[in-house]
């Protein structure tokens, strides 16, 4: 049976050589401000932004502006029912990854973030039309 509930990606997580300089571009420029942070304010570890980004500071870190891999970690994906979800997975050939069950890679590569959503906010989120 396939799987029938819906989900979105809730953030995009990128690495950076530079991420106090990303940090500003995506406030300054796009308004996206703090949403969560890991490690101290001057040098972070991580930080995402409310509008979805996940900066992860990987200093050296240099990818040609043409490729279009280097630059993503992973997606994170809001599912209405988790469980569901990883089920339904199990037969698509996914590997686990150890950072949890949750955690699932493509055979592409693809690293995957399944996390489970309030009731409803899903809904709520696919409502937005940015295009409409």
């Amino acid at each position: 049976m396939a799987y029938t509930q819906k989900s979105y990606v809730e953030h995009v997580a990128v690495r950076v050589n530079d991420i106090q300089w990303h940090i500003r571009f995506f406030y300054e420029v796009l308004g996206m401000e703090l949403r969560e942070i890991d490690g101290p304010t001057d040098a972070p570890n991580q930080y995402w932004t409310l509008g979805g980004m996940q900066l992860m500071s990987t200093p050296g870190f240099a990818a040609p502006p043409s490729s279009d891999a280097g630059w993503l970690a992973h997606l994170g994906i809001m599912v209405d029912d988790l469980e569901g979800a990883l089920q339904t997975a199990q037969g698509w050939g996914v590997t686990a990854l150890p950072q949890g069950r949750n955690w699932l890679q493509l055979p592409d590569g693809l690293a995957v973030e399944l996390i489970q959503a309030s009731p409803g906010s899903v809904a709520q989120a696919l409502a937005v039309r940015p295009r409409a």
